[in-house]
């Protein structure tokens, strides 16, 4: 999905998820660590993706130019500021950075205003 026309509904997120895991229908994003784009508006707007973390993926350190947004539907997400078993929600405000990985691997729900910016490059 890239915009929306209309009304989207995921009646079970969390199923959605399970399911789509250990499909071909995702993109890569960065090393180890994979998309599926639920939304994206483009030119710097929202965008709301699932991120696939393989283990010890780990997505460079970055600033949050918008609010993020993160709910880990399975595995375990870390970053600089602590660990994130399954069903945690993470708010980033902007203005804040991190380094976000996951040492056993990861399915996670973004949600952004803006996209981020890059401070360290891969």
């Amino acid at each position: 999905m890239s915009n929306l026309d209309s009304v989207t509904v995921l009646p079970d997120l969390i199923q959605y998820a399970t399911k789509l895991k250990d499909t071909e229908d995702w993109v890569a994003f960065r090393p180890g660590v994979t998309a599926h784009w639920l939304y994206n508006e483009g030119n710097g707007g929202p965008a709301a993706v699932l991120l696939r973390y393989e283990p010890g993926a780990r997505v460079n350190l970055h600033e949050h130019i918008g609010y993020e947004h993160i709910f880990v539907i399975e595995g375990d997400q870390f970053d600089e500021f602590g660990s994130y078993p399954q069903g945690t929600f993470v708010i980033s405000p902007p203005g804040t950075r991190h380094s976000p990985g996951s040492k056993n691997g990861c399915v996670a729900l973004l949600i952004y205003e803006k996209p981020v910016r890059f401070i360290e490059e891969q």
